[in-house]
């Protein structure tokens, strides 16, 4: 039987989900079709609009193999399984004679566990656990969302946390979750047979695609125990996120409450030594962490360094302890214990790995208002581990609409372990002459890279306006000449602005600043629910919204109450940022240049982030304004220029006020 042609797949596909077919959107499912016909890799940047989610869809159902999709957010998860999924799959299955199923993954802590529901939460002194849905009071916040729980319990058939709707606060979730550590597992657990996480598990085992997120993905590589099923493609979208997606996982704490609860829950299983020198080992740390300052430790303290060691060796102690003892006097042992260990074996693990002190590990102290000081470790990079994890035995496309940073993808294929482009093509070329391939090449994947553009004309719909005559940007202190320009570009587009801040000190100034000069109501992120904001705004065209990094990334508002987007600065990573501070200096020391590969690249991903918040839908006009002359002087400004979407550029203030005011007559006229 002759294969199904892919313009017919995906035109069914597209008029399936209501959407309309685009150029790049043909481009980017053929580019994928070939990379998982052929086992390569592929990196394609597709613009808002282009309808990405099909145009990796289709070819991937298609092609028939097994295939896991990762996404950084819940909100393209849910559109791929919710939507995306069920017309693709309807609309293919005449062609393809068959109707591939699907499923959605996460990780243990993200379902409901029925252990901890009907047994209630092994008790802690710290968190004061209890029988939560007897003693939790029935008018506080706490049990009522217990309360609703259980009732919800009854009724859900995933136990997905997202599924519920309200949600509950996190401490509620708790109480009713457990992480992988914890869990006894299905053959010991008297509810194993109905477990919902398992549910899932299976679910992913017999689906032809599994639905999941970057933080599931990185465990599944890091931790060795694989906890996908086995796939021969992987689509990641969202892409732009993985590597710092990576980085948290991969990153280690250890905080004196986190030791605290450990000692507690220990204590009582062991043998009276053990739990002694485990509660000095304790006490010495939460000593030590009272007197640390912030900042990055290129070297541990002899002083720490022995309170650490003083800390794993307990730590040691007690899980052995723990798998030689058991209290038969304790209630629902099993749970108890397993909580125990899963808290004991995270303190040693951080513990052995801060005093091994890895020379590709950053080690750095952070301290909170409210939960005090934390000793971290994180990796230098994650580009090694992405090699060797990600591109093995697997074909691995990787796609969102900013890939392509300064104009090529090197930097992008830089941080996911990838070879630049010119030079593997330069390698490729050398092996083919010579006829053999050296081992280091051999290594490194190959991959291309692809930008299918954007059905949206950028230099039509667009303007960018850098602010070339104001002050640059100092560390501290406010700006006054950037806050007078904000408020006549406010002004001129009659709202309609979302604020892009480089810090909440920076939005918490502008947003007092404005609401005292202007009669528009100006939202701050803060003061309500993130998703309650983003509804207002779209509702209002007077309202202005003010924010930080969240709403770089996640606020998609088409039509004309946004059609102003001002960046107050630069976003480039804080000087006293321990981890990326490191990062440039480890490129600096191997002969590259740190600023460009790290802090530049950096700004430059969440500035096309930020300037993508504009143009949404073809119809869209606005401006996104620029309030730092060095995006226009510095020699960089070109970099970070080339990373945005083609608009039409300007440094003219006067002609940037009269196209606001035009935009902001015509969308009132429409209104």
């Amino acid at each position: 039987m002759s294969k199904p042609d892919l313009s017919d797949l995906l035109h069914a596909a597209v008029e399936a989900v209501g959407g309309t077919e685009r150029p790049g959107q043909v481009a980017m499912a053929r580019a994928v079709a070939d990379a998982v016909e052929d086992g390569s890799h592929l990196l394609v940047q597709a613009g808002t609009g282009t309808g990405k989610s099909l145009g990796y869809l289709v070819p991937v159902l298609a092609q028939g193999d097994r295939a896991v999709i990762a996404t950084a957010t819940l909100a393209l998860q849910r559109q791929l399984v919710e939507r995306d999924l069920p017309r693709t799959v309807d609309a293919l299955h005449p062609e393809l004679r068959r109707r591939p199923e699907f499923a959605m993954l996460k990780g243990r802590s993200n379902y409901l566990c029925l252990h901890r529901l009907h047994e209630g939460v092994p008790q802690d002194e710290e968190e004061g656990l209890f029988d939560p849905f007897e003693a939790a009071a029935p008018t506080s916040k706490l049990g009522k969302d217990l309360l609703r729980l259980r009732d919800w319990s009854d009724d859900t058939e995933t136990g997905d946390r997202d599924d519920l709707t309200p949600g509950v606060s996190d401490r509620a979730w708790a109480q009713v979750s457990v992480s992988a550590r914890e869990c006894l597992g299905a053959s010991r657990c008297a509810y194993g047979a109905e477990c919902f996480a398992e549910a899932a598990r299976e679910r992913a085992k017999l689906a032809e695609v599994v639905v999941t997120n970057h933080a599931l993905l990185a465990i599944d590589a890091i931790e060795g125990a694989p906890v996908l099923p086995n796939h021969d493609v992987l689509v990641v979208d969202e892409a732009h996120e993985l590597v710092s997606r990576v980085t948290g996982v991969a990153t280690g704490e250890l905080t004196p409450g986190g030791v605290n609860r450990a000692v507690r829950r220990v204590a009582k299983l062991v043998d009276e030594k053990a739990a002694d020198r485990l509660q000095t080992a304790s006490e010495g740390f939460e000593r030590l962490m009272e007197l640390a300052l912030p900042g990055r430790l290129e070297e541990i303290p002899e002083d720490l360094g022995y309170v650490l060691a003083a800390l794993r060796d307990a730590a040691r102690l007690c899980i052995t302890a723990l798998g030689d003892t058991r209290d038969r006097s304790v209630q629902d042992e099993d749970a108890v214990r397993k909580q125990a260990m899963a808290s004991i074996e995270s303190v040693h693990d951080v513990a052995e790995r801060l005093t091994h002190g890895s020379e590709y590990d950053v080690v750095w102290c952070e301290r909170h208002d409210r939960w005090g000081a934390s000793l971290k470790v994180a990796p230098l990079s994650v580009s090694g581990l992405l090699r060797e994890k990600l591109f093995e035995d697997r074909s691995v496309v990787l796609t969102s609409a900013t890939l392509k940073l300064g104009g090529d993808f090197d930097g992008v294929g830089a941080s996911l372990g990838l070879a630049p482009e010119g030079r593997q093509a330069r390698q490729a070329q050398e092996a083919q002459e010579s006829e053999e391939e050296s081992v280091e090449d051999a290594e490194l994947p190959r991959w291309r890279g692809l930008d299918v553009g954007s059905p949206f004309d950028y230099r039509k719909q667009g303007i960018l306006y850098v602010a070339k005559h104001l002050s640059p940007p100092g560390r501290e202190g406010s700006r006054s000449d950037m806050l007078d320009e904000l408020s006549e570009l406010v002004e001129a587009a009659g709202g309609r602005t979302l604020g892009l801040f480089s810090s909440m000190r920076g939005a918490q100034a502008a947003a007092e600043a404005l609401r005292g000069r202007l009669e528009m109501p100006v939202l701050l992120q803060g003061e309500e629910t993130l998703g309650e904001l983003i509804r207002t705004f779209a509702e209002d065209p007077e309202t202005c919204l003010f924010g930080t990094l969240s709403l770089w990334q996640g606020v998609d508002v088409p039509g004309v109450n946004c059609q102003l987007v001002v960046m107050d600065r630069i976003p480039f990573p804080r000087p006293d940022d321990p981890l990326m501070s490191a990062r440039q200096k480890a490129v600096e020391e191997g002969g590259g240049n740190g600023f460009m590969a790290v802090a530049a690249t950096h700004a430059a991903l969440l500035m096309a982030q930020g300037a993508g918040r504009l143009v949404r839908a073809a119809g869209d006009r606005g401006v996104v304004a620029v309030l730092d002359p060095r995006l226009e002087r510095a020699r960089y400004g070109s970099f970070l220029r080339a990373s945005m979407p083609d608009f039409w550029y300007t440094t003219d203030r006067n002609q940037v006020r009269r196209s606001l005011a035009a935009i902001d007559a015509a969308a009132r006229a429409e209104g």
